[in-house]
């Protein structure tokens, strides 16, 4: 199959979106498709990742909220990038206005919406929920809700890399929510990998003996991902245990976080490790992974801390929970630090139902061959209805 993606954010400077589209371009050709990515960007350029594999970038402004990011503001040019690739499949990344554009170019094309991004998490439900029920800020975002519906009703599958979303989005009346679980790169995360030397060094950098326990968090430094709370957390479960927290990330509330931190010496914020291969040491060296964020779509971190044999402690919302699942961590309240200090204290207290021996998450080819044979699937059918 030629399979487009149309990409609505997609950033250079890195993220989730970008790792995911990095690893569609390499696995697909692999797999027997031609991969397309149509990108908005400062120019219209075409760059050529090997035999089946480009990304086509249309000029576009810049996204006014975040100037690492671009939108797509011109429809027909859009519809006329689509038509020129002539695709078998096209999948669309944002389920923002690009999706709506998408699903108007040619309805006998079959397409797919990639959940990239659960706004009603990251935003409505993180602002509103201390004030009001799931159910009331639902009812205040039926507009969104209902755009969401129309986006099931013109896409073949809504695709949900957790439960939670996928479960969700079918109760609201969200047509098409399938399950698809993201995967890990293949072979890079282990418990093999963990390094004792490498344990003692970061307890030491915690100002802190090789008798305590570390966690590490892992994430983009943003409001949703809920570092201060995390913090809180820490700081209130060091008062039972000797913890200490390393942080990897980068991101524009750094200096809020620092603020929070006030110069605990325990907790320390470095720059997040572009080295994949150190990285997942570092992984697989801490005691625990802690996650603050109950908006994720999949939660990489997570899932990568479960192959690499660390428990995780996450929120019981959104895509990390799932990593918690079958004795693989501990989830707790989600946004309630009070419940997160619990859950830590509990995990390495050995009152945490873990189970020594967890199936890791499937990888990255694996969860390809996955969905693209779905799309396969849904492409026969396709034509046999015309």
């Amino acid at each position: 199959m030629k399979i487009v993606d149309v990409c609505a954010f997609l950033s250079p400077q890195g993220g989730g979106v970008k790792t995911y589209i990095e690893q569609k371009l390499a696995i697909g050709p692999r797999l027997g498709h031609e991969i397309v990515i149509i990108a908005p960007g400062d120019h219209d350029e075409v760059i050529t990742r090997g035999p089946g594999a480009r990304i086509v970038t249309l000029a576009s402004p810049r996204f006014p909220l975040d100037r690492k990011y671009w939108y797509f503001d011109d429809e027909p040019r859009l519809h006329e990038a689509l038509a020129a690739e002539a695709p078998d499949f096209v999948e669309c990344s944002s389920p923002w206005r690009s999706a709506s554009m998408v699903a108007r170019w040619r309805p006998d094309v079959p397409k797919a919406l990639i959940m990239h991004a659960d706004p009603l998490s990251a935003y409505a439900y993180r602002w509103f929920g201390a004030l009001l029920s799931r159910e009331t800020i639902d009812r205040r975002f039926e507009r969104f809700w209902d755009h969401l519906r129309e986006l099931g009703e013109a896409f073949d599958q809504v695709v949900c890399a957790s439960r939670e979303l996928q479960g969700r989005l079918a109760e609201g009346g969200v047509a098409n929510a399938a399950l698809h679980p993201m995967g890990i790169e293949a072979g890079l995360f282990t418990p093999e990998r963990r390094d004792l030397a490498l344990r003692r060094e970061l307890l030491t950098l915690c100002d802190l003996p090789e008798d305590a326990h570390l966690l590490i968090g892992v994430g983009r430094l943003s409001a949703e991902k809920r570092w201060p709370m995390v913090i809180d957390a820490v700081a209130a479960a060091s008062r039972t245990l000797p913890i200490g927290l390393v942080m990897l990330g980068a991101g524009r509330n750094k200096n809020r976080i620092l603020g929070q931190i006030a110069g605990n010496p325990h907790i320390r914020l470095l720059a997040p490790e572009r080295n994949r291969q150190r990285f997942a040491a570092l992984l697989a060296s801490a005691d625990a992974l802690i996650h603050g964020c109950e908006a994720e779509t999949f939660c990489m971190a997570a899932a990568e801390a479960r192959a690499a044999g660390v428990p995780v402690i996450v929120p019981d919302r959104g895509g990390a929970a799932d990593h918690a699942r079958g004795g693989a961590g501990i989830a707790y309240a989600a946004g309630n630090a009070l419940a997160a200090s619990q859950a830590i204290v509990d995990l390495f207290a050995g009152r945490a139902p873990l189970v020594g021996e967890i199936d890791p998450p499937v990888t990255m080819e694996q969860h390809f061959e996955r969905l693209f044979a779905e799309y396969e699937r849904i492409g026969l059918q396709a034509r046999a209805a015309a």
